[in-house]
């Protein structure tokens, strides 16, 4: 009778100390003692980008059990993030497409949670991309093995495929307003569909091959305002059009200097129309002005934390910074996040942050 007594109790004070722990843990992930500072560009150059922290695994979010803790409730499962590609932020959660894993991970940073998305029947994913949330909260994955972006309503239940003859290999998806931006790589063109209807509007650019704005590999896309940003693989450059599918002009070539490009993927743009694009084949990422000049890069292949092994995905985020400014060092201000998806090595989503040491800005 004393041993069962004993149990409850332990089992009594293991729930009342994981209340405790978790009542008295940090707002933000936990930074490791003694990190090393990594800065871009290195001095003397002014610093605007320091690398924070990276997430490769569930414990990194929901942090590791003590001794006791493991002693009391058993060995924590730990899950790894297999090869991640695409990454979207909404509403506090980080949504990350891993085709390693043939679906996706799901993190909360309010809840510390870490999940992995894995639909079957008509949600069922094979080789997702790259995906993207809505207003509604609605999920957008786009699939190429399936050759279709398939949709997930907010409580991830299944809503319907977007596909069909005209759509050949979605890569990349973008929700903006009532319209959905998908990056057809087969197609070469960018398909514009109604989010409320998910019925086709149009495509651009409708263009023969060598002609100035054609699209060779379309892989990633990025709207902002008036403006769409097309990374082609397969033409070494990033293309501009306007939202009714003109061609503008282009940034970079290819080459192996800086503001050129050899393997370019991920794209994404600040507030300020800063251009940031991910070059797998220079590990590294680029940022560009307003007029398509190169301004600087980071990354690098990896030999340590900050440096990249195979990025694919970049994307920028205003919205949470309050997670991850326990990591910015004392001597800056951390104005939005910077979050890059490696395919390959121990550091799976590297979070950087943008500077600004002294009130100095990019421009």
């Amino acid at each position: 009778m004393m041993r069962f007594t004993r149990g409850y109790v332990l089992v009594g004070m293991a729930l009342v100390l994981s209340v405790l722990f978790a009542s008295c843990a940090p707002e933000g992930l936990r930074k490791p003692s003694r990190a090393p500072l990594v800065i871009f560009p290195p001095p003397p150059d002014t610093t605007r980008i320091q690398f924070l922290t990276s997430i490769s695994r569930s414990t990194d979010i929901t942090g590791k059990r003590s001794r006791f803790m493991e002693y009391v409730l058993g060995k924590q499962p730990e899950e790894e993030i297999v090869k991640p590609y695409g990454l979207a932020i909404s509403s506090g959660k980080l949504y990350i497409c891993d085709p390693g894993l043939g679906g996706m991970e799901i993190i909360d940073l309010a809840e510390r949670s870490f999940r992995r998305f894995l639909p079957g029947g008509r949600g069922l994913l094979k080789k997702p991309i790259n995906c993207a949330v809505d207003k509604r909260g609605f999920l957008y994955v786009a699939d190429a093995a399936r050759r279709e972006v398939v949709v997930f309503n907010s409580a991830l239940e299944y809503v319907t495929a977007i596909g069909g003859a005209e759509l050949q290999k979605p890569t990349d998806v973008m929700v903006v307003g009532d319209t959905i931006w998908i990056a057809d790589i087969q197609g070469h063109r960018i398909r514009v569909y109604s989010a409320t209807t998910f019925t086709p509007l149009f495509a651009f650019p409708d263009l023969p091959p060598k002609t100035p704005g054609f699209l060779y590999q379309p892989t990633n896309l990025y709207v902002i305002d008036d403006r769409v940003y097309v990374s082609d693989f397969g033409d070494f450059r990033v293309k501009i059009y306007t939202t009714g599918g003109e061609f503008l002009r282009a940034v970079g070539s290819f080459g192996r200097r800086p503001g050129q490009f050899v393997r370019p993927k991920g794209i994404a743009v600040d507030r300020e129309y800063h251009l940031y694009v991910v070059d797998a084949g220079f590990e590294n990422v680029q940022i560009f002005d307003d007029q398509g000049r190169i301004l600087m890069f980071f990354g690098g292949s990896y030999k340590g934390p900050g440096g990249m092994w195979l990025p694919a995905k970049v994307a920028l985020d205003y919205q949470n910074l309050r997670y991850f400014e326990h990591f910015v060092d004392p001597e800056f201000k951390l104005k939005y996040l910077i979050f890059v998806t490696n395919q390959y090595g121990p550091d799976k989503i590297n979070v950087y942050g943008f500077v600004e040491p002294k009130h100095l800005s990019l421009r």
